[in-house]
């Protein structure tokens, strides 16, 4: 089956697809406690620029649309690129930024409440993946997701319509 996808379906799907990965990013951070790193806040910056120029993308007239759909290959390359320095830095590649340790999230009420929060923080290191599936962290799945949106933008933007599957 093939489903032919206009640009402006394609623009909205990659900016869907952002907004999943995101969404996905959040649930680890604030249902499953995983804490981010400075590089894990970094990457998610081009994701908060995608939505919005995919969605700009989408209602654009086409002329219009098609220069913003350029846009997000652009976005995504600089996101795999800091994906694949974060995972370097996780393999022990690459030094990490002297400075990295996350945030908690949670604001302090009190110096009670501050010191409390001080006891239970742990200063999450960049050098150190959280959480890995099929040998790969959460910066290394970022590289490839960022990839397969930067491919699927590309392919968007190089045609009035393309096709999906066989």
């Amino acid at each position: 089956m093939r489903l032919a996808l206009t640009m402006r379906q394609a623009a909205l799907a990659v900016a869907l697809g952002a907004a999943a990965t995101i969404g996905g990013a959040l649930v680890f951070e604030h249902v499953f406690g995983y804490v981010p790193c400075k590089l894990c806040l970094m990457q998610r910056n081009p994701y908060y620029l995608a939505i919005p120029l995919g969605l700009a993308a989408a209602l654009l007239p086409p002329r219009w649309a098609r220069i913003w759909l350029w846009l997000l290959p652009l976005t995504f390359i600089v996101s795999a690129g800091l994906g694949a320095y974060h995972s370097g830095v996780e393999w022990g590649f690459f030094a990490g930024p002297s400075d990295c340790g996350g945030g908690s999230g949670a604001a302090a009420g009190s110096v009670g409440d501050f010191m409390n929060q001080l006891q239970t923080t742990r200063v999450v290191s960049c050098t150190e993946a959280a959480w890995r599936f099929l040998g790969l962290s959460l910066a290394g799945w970022n590289v490839l997701i960022s990839l397969g949106l930067a491919a699927f933008a590309a392919l968007a933007a190089s045609r009035k319509g393309f096709y999906v599957g066989r």
